[in-house]
């Protein structure tokens, strides 16, 4: 069995926003190999260019408040599934699909609510990450769709 590589290091004081959440992302898909394969891809990627970064962030923020940030989710660990909506394949990608991931790998303890802060951190990753495939998507033309 092999260990996990260690997360990237504790969170700067304060939580990352702009060129550090980029940076942020790249450590995670660095040291995270399962959420580096993740892609917006068919449906999901249509949904995330068709509803555009408004609403998907809209999306993000209630689907946070309801399913991530209670101190005990309701089947935490297996409360998001891999397709079905933008927001769902970002949580994978970016380590905010459970309470233990968001612990690991962005420092916000289990066992309390999130705060508005931390609410708004998680959906900042999710929104940055999804607006980046969306951009590489259209860099690469449709190909991505299949």
């Amino acid at each position: 069995m092999t260990v996990p590589p260690d997360p990237p290091g504790p969170l700067p004081s304060g939580l990352p926003s702009g060129p550090a959440l980029d940076r942020r992302l790249d450590d995670i898909a660095r040291h995270r190999p399962f959420g580096a394969r993740f892609r917006l891809r068919g449906r999901d990627l249509a949904t995330a260019e068709l509803k555009g970064a408004a609403t998907v962030r809209w999306h993000a923020y209630d689907l946070i408040a309801r399913r991530l940030a209670p101190a005990a989710p309701v089947k935490d660990g297996k409360q998001t599934p891999y397709r079905g909506h933008p927001v769902f394949v970002a949580q994978h990608a970016t380590a905010t699909c459970c309470r233990g991931c968001l612990q690991r790998w962005h420092g916000i303890p289990r066992g309390r609510e999130l705060s508005r802060a931390e609410h708004v951190y998680v959906v900042d990753v999710i929104c940055r990450w999804i607006e980046r495939e969306v951009a590489g998507a259209a860099g690469s033309g449709s190909a991505r769709h299949g």
